[in-house]
């Protein structure tokens, strides 16, 4: 990518898009362009097809998607499923209709089988059943990244796509029925201490297992993969390691500053037992995360009390 090129960051407002624009503008690429959803619907076909072929982007990070947690994910699935596919099949066909030079798709991790042997390496994509309890959304990005793979091989579109970890930062969701599990916790840890509780209440058992990046790391890795990646086959964007619900908790504790007592509501479902990503092709491409996981708590503790 030149420095003047035209790059097209779908989704822009979001945790993802907003740090992809921070990474790339860090890089020297100024040439960015973006439409917020009242400006550009993405699920309206002629709207995308209208803007593509005004704008003519040379490359195009679609990281545009409907997200949310457990909760989300349950109670709408045919919204997430709907919405998240008509994204992503309108931007991915208006950049093969517009030569787009390159396009990178964001996926999800929520993408692999619930039991996949762990750590998770790319291929064990397809390989069995999904977590039930976030199956629309999963099955959506995987309709995204097969849809780039196919384009790559009938049209010989240089579409790529990349597999990031749990991610947490700054302009995250901090809405209790519709957030991730790390802001969520910052939230009731902080609400709980300014308000003096005695205990705060966590969904499940605390036991699952789950790897967390720094959304800045992460929009980094994808500048990185757009300048030296071009494989059919995604690339898992993670830190490599992974920890408890509890051991997180007890880390947001302690950064927010509550002290009282933890209680896990078991009746809650836990979602999958173990979700770590396999980054050795990650690795091998020349790129390694920067942000410790106390680090990054830190920096978005700071931020949510200054907002």
């Amino acid at each position: 990518m030149e420095s003047n090129e035209k790059i097209y960051v779908a989704g822009h407002t979001g945790l993802v898009g907003s740090a992809i624009v921070r990474s790339l503008r860090k890089h020297g690429f100024n040439n960015i362009i973006h439409r917020d959803i009242a400006e550009l619907d993405l699920r309206n076909q002629q709207a995308v097809n209208d803007f593509f072929a005004s704008e003519k982007p040379d490359y195009v990070i679609l990281a545009a998607a409907k997200v949310g947690g457990i909760h989300a994910n349950n109670t709408y699935p045919a919204e997430f499923i709907y919405d998240n596919m008509m994204i992503e099949f309108n931007v991915i066909h208006a950049a093969y209709l517009n030569q787009v030079k390159k396009l990178l798709f964001l996926g999800s991790s929520c993408i692999y089988p619930k039991m996949a042997p762990q750590p998770i390496r790319e291929e064990y994509l397809l390989t069995g059943a999904l977590e039930p309890t976030n199956e629309a959304y999963a099955i959506a990005k995987i309709s995204g990244l097969e849809l780039c793979k196919f384009y790559r091989r009938q049209y010989g579109c240089d579409f790529i796509s990349a597999m990031p970890t749990n991610l947490y930062g700054i302009n995250d969701n901090f809405d209790l029925n519709s957030s991730h599990v790390l802001p969520a916790m910052i939230r009731k840890f902080h609400e709980a201490k300014i308000e003096n509780k005695p205990e705060v209440v966590l969904w499940g058992t605390g036991k699952p297992l789950r790897e967390f990046l720094y959304v800045d790391d992460l929009a980094d890795a994808l500048v990185h993969l757009m300048q030296h990646y071009s494989e059919e086959i995604h690339v898992n964007i993670g830190t490599g390691e992974d920890l408890s619900i509890n051991e997180l908790a007890l880390t947001v504790k302690s950064v927010v500053g509550y002290e009282g007592e933890m209680v896990y509501d078991t009746t809650r479902p836990d979602g999958t037992p173990r979700k770590l990503l396999d980054v050795s092709r990650l690795h091998a491409s020349g790129w390694k995360h920067t942000t410790t996981l106390k680090e990054g708590i830190e920096k978005v503790y700071q931020w949510y009390l200054n907002k």
